[in-house]
């Protein structure tokens, strides 16, 4: 039986079976954008019903991350943020025992939005003031053991505002805890559009800052960056780091109708990695991963001849089960613009809902991903290959990761990376159909020919 967390109210009748780490680890709770603080507003009520799940874990978390927009906030009025703080603090999270679960946040655009509102979350909040300059009690870092947490500000009034984060003091934190088993940077903003959402300084951190932020984690083996803001719940991975993002604690009136839910995410981090679960409003597992792919496809790799032959798998992809291609071959001599199939993947009499190939002059690697016959597709983007060139690609389909489990590498030694999409689902809604096609589309030999002189495919599936 679930404990109760705090000292109010009743402990909850139905427990629900927190992951634990296989191993010596962590597990922990991350949530965020409530935008509440203020008694009957339309969002205290999603957060009530998100907060009652989190008080149903059972073990209860070590820690919970709350990714920032906790209140309404966004006004002038300091007194009015503070009346806000107060109340979620004290009421709407009253019952959880900080001093046995800490409670740590990030700065919002919500919470931080100016030099004023910056002020009220250092007062209101007893955080560690062992950030940069002119950032202690916004940006800061937490040892547990072996795991580093890192929350940075994505939107200091110091460098600009939302969208602008410093880099240097993360960089030196990170290399000070080098020894840090399990590394994990906590902020607002994205840093990689979600379902599509893109916008420089406001849907995610500047163009600026994009690429050194993220070298630094890469370098630095950082686990995950787990950030907010954007109203849905989001895997993706570039470079082999997670890019996670959580805003569904209770803000609920943007979020994209059919594929997104008020949530919360349970996590567990261990030696074999990090897995979660993320839990709805009925404390129901919506999503679910155990990151990252184990070395070796569980499953003997088959060569697909070229030309239309049966499929190898089949159905939907089950949770855990992931589809490979391994892909060799040489581009032809000249560019070609027009459209070249590797991989196609399709029923008689429409169109293919899975194709793989080149497009444009660039010839770049695109997925067209058109799971529902009658519907526009979407595409996934991944490099360029250049003209007269060998070239290697490792494509894994992967159920658990939404629109972010579309993956690629150049080789086996390579880490993972999500194919670049504006899109708010992925190949979890596929059934897969029963023809494959190599080196042309449906239409025979003529539809889309691949035009270079080499092209070898093999296929790892459930």
């Amino acid at each position: 039986m679930t404990i109760p967390i705090g000292d109010s109210g009743a402990p909850p009748v139905t427990p629900i079976p927190s992951i634990r780490p296989r191993s010596a680890g962590h597990q922990f709770v991350i949530y965020g954008d409530s935008c509440s603080g203020i008694a009957g507003a339309s969002h205290a009520a999603n957060f009530k019903m998100i907060n009652a799940v989190v008080r149903r874990l059972d073990p209860p978390p070590e820690f919970i991350a709350f990714l920032g927009d906790e209140i309404v906030g966004l006004t002038i009025d300091g007194q009015e943020l503070m009346r806000q703080w107060r109340y979620w603090l004290d009421v709407e999270m009253g019952w959880l025992d900080r001093g046995s679960i800490p409670l740590f946040h990030t700065t919002s655009n919500h919470t931080t939005f100016d030099e004023g509102s910056e002020k009220v979350f250092r007062e209101v909040l007893t955080l560690p003031q062992n950030g940069p300059p002119g950032q202690e009690g916004l940006s800061y870092h937490v040892r547990r053991q072996d795991l580093l947490l890192v929350f940075v500000h994505t939107s200091w009034s110091g460098l600009g505002g939302e969208g602008h984060i410093e880099c240097s003091w993360l960089e030196s934190v990170l290399e000070e805890h080098a020894g840090a088993r399990y590394k994990l940077v906590l902020g607002h903003h994205p840093v990689f559009p979600v379902n599509g959402y893109a916008g420089s300084y406001q849907r995610e951190i500047g163009p600026e800052y994009t690429r050194r932020f993220w070298d630094i984690l890469v370098k630095n083996h950082v686990v995950a960056y787990v950030c907010s803001h954007i109203l849905a719940f989001d895997a993706q991975v570039q470079q082999g780091v997670l890019q996670l993002c959580t805003a569904g604690a209770g803000t609920a009136h943007r979020m994209p109708e059919g594929s997104e839910y008020l949530h919360c995410a349970q996590m567990a981090l261990d030696a074999a990695g990090m897995r979660y679960q993320v839990l709805d409003i009925h404390g129901v597992v919506r999503e679910q991963l155990s990151w990252p792919i184990p070395d070796g496809h569980p499953h003997s790799w088959i060569e697909v001849g070229r030309g239309e032959s049966p499929a190898l798998f089949q159905g939907y992809l089950a949770s855990a089960s992931i589809v490979m291609l391994r892909i060799r071959g040489r581009t032809a001599a000249r560019p070609s613009a027009p459209a070249q199939t590797i991989f196609s993947a399709f029923h008689a009499g429409i169109i293919a809902p899975l194709w793989l190939g080149l497009r444009g002059e660039g010839q770049v690697v695109t997925i067209i991903l058109g799971p529902h016959s009658g519907r526009s597709p979407h595409y996934w983007f991944g490099p360029a290959l250049p003209p007269g060139g060998d070239f290697e690609l490792h494509l894994a389909f992967h159920p658990d990761l939404g629109p972010g489990g579309l993956l690629y590498r150049r080789r086996p030694s390579d880490p993972w990376s999500s194919l670049t999409a504006a899109a708010a689902s992925g190949i979890e809604r596929l059934d897969w159909p029963a023809r494959w096609s190599i080196g042309h589309g449906q239409g025979g030999v003529a539809d889309r020919p691949f035009r270079g002189p080499v092209l070898e495919v093999a296929a790892a599936v459930p």
